[in-house]
C-alpha cells in the first residue's frame, strides 16, 4: 500500500481525490487534510495568506499520522504567486513540517509537463489574468515555453467549483493554440477527473489538469508509477510498474 498526502484548499473539487484513487486500480490510498482557505478569491494577496505557512502546517500532523509517504500542498495558485523562490521556500517549510518528502501543484505541471515530451504548451484558466500571467512566469521560470494564455476571469474557487464537463470542455477548446504539445488547465478547484479521456480526444494532444497532476506528483515523490489510461497521458507513460 503507498499512502499518500495532500493539503486541498477549502472545499471546492476534493471528490476528484476519491474518484481518481478509484480509477488508478491499485493500492494507493488518497488523504486529502482541507486547509483554512481564509477568502475565497482569485487575487494575489488572498492567495498568498491561503498559501502561507501557518495554514499549511496545521494540517500536516494528521497526513503524518495517516502514514503518508509523501505531502503535496494540492493548489496551484496559493504556490505560484510566491515566484519559482518563493514557491521552492514554500516546499522546504512543508517538508520540514512535515518530515516528508513534499512538493505542490505548481511544481507538479512543470514536471509532468516534461514528463509527457511538451515542449510548448498553452494555458487554459479559470483566473483573472494578472493571476494567469503569474501561472505562465512561474512555467517559463520552469524552462517551458508558454505559447498562449486564456484567462476567464472567475473570482472565487466556489463558483469553478460549480462547472460541469460542458464548462470545462469549453474552457480547454478556448485555451488550446495550434502550437501548443499540450494544454494546462491550472485550478485544483476545476473538477477534471471524469473528463480527462473527452478533454484529450476534443484536443487531440495531452491535457494537464491540476489534481490529475498533484496525484501523479504525489506517485512521482513517493517513486511510483501507476499506468491509468482514463486519467490522460500522463499515466500512460513508460516503465509501467503496478506493484
Amino acid at each position: 500500500m503507498t499512502a499518500l498526502g495532500f493539503l486541498y484548499p477549502g472545499h471546492s473539487a476534493e471528490d476528484d481525490y476519491p474518484r481518481i484513487e478509484q480509477l488508478l486500480g491499485s493500492d494507493v490510498r488518497l488523504q486529502l487534510v482541507h486547509t483554512d482557505i481564509g477568502e475565497d478569491a482569485h487575487r494575489v494577496d488572498a492567495l498568498r495568506e491561503m498559501g502561507s505557512a501557518a495554514r499549511l502546517s496545521a494540517g500536516v500532523e494528521e497526513l503524518r499520522l495517516s502514514g503518508a509517504e509523501a505531502v503535496v500542498w494540492a493548489c496551484t495558485s496559493g504556490s505560484f504567486v510566491y515566484g519559482w523562490e518563493g514557491a521552492h521556500e514554500q516546499v522546504r517549510a512543508l517538508a520540514r513540517a512535515a518530515g516528508l518528502p513534499a512538493s505542490s501543484t505548481s511544481f507538479a505541471f512543470a514536471h509532468a509537463v516534461r514528463e509527457v515530451g511538451a515542449r510548448r504548451v498553452a494555458i487554459a484558466a479559470t483566473y483573472p489574468p494578472d493571476v494567469a500571467d503569474l501561472f505562465a512566469a512561474f512555467l517559463r521560470e520552469a524552462g517551458v515555453e508558454v505559447v498562449s494564455t486564456r484567462a476567464s476571469g472567475i473570482i472565487t474557487a466556489a463558483e469553478v467549483g460549480s462547472w460541469g464537463e460542458g464548462e470545462v470542455l469549453e474552457l480547454a477548446r478556448a485555451g488550446d493554440h495550434p502550437d501548443a504539445d499540450a494544454v494546462l488547465l491550472p485550478d485544483t478547484a476545476l473538477h477534471t477527473a471524469a473528463h480527462l479521456p473527452a478533454l484529450e480526444k476534443v484536443l487531440s494532444k495531452p491535457v494537464l489538469t491540476a489534481n490529475q497532476v498533484t496525484v501523479w506528483e504525489a506517485l512521482r515523490l513517493a517513486d511510483r508509477k501507476v499506468n491509468a489510461p482514463t486519467l490522460g497521458t500522463l499515466f500512460t507513460k513508460e516503465p509501467i510498474i503496478q506493484a
